[in-house]
């Protein structure tokens, strides 16, 4: 059987060496308990992080564009990014009787992807090269050009548009504002300021 000393200093010198890595143990434990509790508190603020980033990718992951002219359901519509024309004129129940086919056949770009914002407009067959107030969509009269219709040859009646740039901007339709020429790249800056009073979208 152990024998306790028979003074305090005597059992601490004895047993001095235990009672130190006794002690240091319980240190040891502390200390990892501490960071333990760190590690998880990070852990908590990585994971809200992470969730906000999420939810601001789901917020981009849709676009909302509008479709008029010569469509069964004309209206502003909801759609995942990166969609095309062709899905836009799906969900809005696709083309009337009234709409202009040989314009769609030469002029309308199934195949673009659309943008947030964007507006298509279907023309109908009695609105074929005119616009609201009844001036000729071309070089020959006194209208604007639409851009979204205009044949090559028209396009490269403009003032700095020559046949690569008027291929440019027939590759690149629709459009739902004249300003899409420049931000969509479809021309440089100079050449858009030459033409951007001299062409339309409707």
């Amino acid at each position: 059987m152990l024998k306790l000393p028979d003074n305090i200093d005597d059992f601490f010198f004895r047993f001095r060496y235990a009672i130190l890595i006794f002690l240091l143990g319980v240190i040891l434990t502390g200390v990892g308990l501490f960071i333990s509790q760190n590690e998880k508190d990070g852990d908590t603020d990585q994971v809200e992080i992470l969730t906000g980033a999420s939810e601001a990718r789901d917020e981009g992951s849709e676009i909302v564009v509008e479709i008029a002219g010569e469509v069964e359901k004309p209206g502003v519509y909801k759609l995942p990014k990166n969609s095309r024309v062709e899905e836009l004129l799906i969900a809005s129940g696709g083309i009337s009787e009234g709409a202009d086919r040989d314009w769609m056949e030469k002029s309308l770009n199934r195949a673009a992807r659309l943008s947030d914002g964007q507006k298509i407009y279907i023309l109908g067959a009695n609105e074929q090269g005119s616009n609201p107030s009844g001036e000729s969509w071309g070089s020959g009269g006194t209208g604007l050009i639409n851009i979204n219709s205009a044949s090559q040859k028209e396009l490269e009646s403009l003032p700095g548009i020559g046949p690569v740039y008027a291929q440019n901007i027939i590759e690149h339709r629709s459009y739902s504002n004249v300003e899409e020429l420049s931000t969509k790249g479809v021309l440089k800056k100079s050449t858009y300021e030459e033409i951007k009073d001299l062409v339309t979208v409707y």
